[in-house]
């Protein structure tokens, strides 16, 4: 049977309840992630910068108390701006390519609960791409506020899963009607028009810099450049009137 391991960030906020026995009455999210019944995690890797060495070890005690056969590693990485993206996205991709990954005999969970709004996007976006092998973990304190010491609840969002189909669907069939948008609803079996329509639909969307369209007079240069116009206007890349 594979091994849990789970990473995540030290909540210097919500982790953080103080030092005596006072901090056991909040709720906190690392601490519940091993608290649940249904879910026993074999290691957990916790990354936290100097500042926050502290409440690691805060951290990796209580949660040996709760949960004595959680194996608690602290990653100390060195952020200056956790809320800036490229800095945390350097940071955690440095992290999942020296990493020493094991999906064969390890399953990987990301809690996205701590750490910044710019550190959860990262973490999603490292593992769409698969440079984490793992599906993401998320915890929410108990429901009823008569039970602040109560474990809560966690969710596992699983990229792959078969679910998230309809949406991929969604963005399959909102780029076809741009195609179609871009040929003017005309249906054409010429791979060579096909081909040239899907090449500047992309460089349409993605980019801002100006496209020049080349063609003999009467070739529909004007025509495709209005088209491209109100296509960029539709997403609010563009404002103004087509001159």
């Amino acid at each position: 049977m594979r091994k849990t391991v789970a990473f995540g960030f030290v909540g210097t906020v919500l982790d953080y309840a103080g030092r005596g026995s006072q901090r056991w009455s909040k709720w906190r999210p690392t601490l519940c992630l091993c608290q649940q019944e249904s879910l026993v995690i074999d290691r957990l890797e916790l990354l936290h910068d100097a500042r926050s060495r502290s409440l690691f070890e805060t951290l990796k005690r209580d949660i040996a108390s709760v949960s004595p056969e959680t194996e608690v590693v602290g990653v100390e990485i060195e952020l200056h701006n956790p809320w800036d993206f490229e800095e945390v996205y350097a940071c955690l991709h440095d992290f999942a390519r020296g990493y020493a990954f094991q999906p064969e005999k390890e399953d990987y969970l990301i809690h996205i609960t701590t750490g910044t709004h710019v550190a959860q996007i990262c973490w999603f976006l490292l593992a769409e791409a698969r440079y984490l092998p793992a599906r993401l973990i998320q915890s929410s304190p108990p429901r009823k506020k008569e039970q602040p010491r109560g474990a809560g609840e966690v969710t596992i969002i699983d990229l792959d899963l078969s679910r998230y189909n309809a949406i991929a669907s969604r963005f399959a069939e909102e780029r076809q009607q741009t195609l179609d948008f871009l040929k003017s609803g005309i249906a054409t079996r010429n791979p060579h028009f096909n081909r040239m329509i899907e090449q500047i639909e992309k460089v349409a969307i993605k980019s801002r810099a100006p496209i020049l369209l080349n063609g003999p007079t009467g070739a529909g240069k004007s025509f495709l450049a209005r088209r491209i116009f109100e296509l960029k206007q539709a997403r609010h890349q563009f404002s103004g009137a087509f001159v």
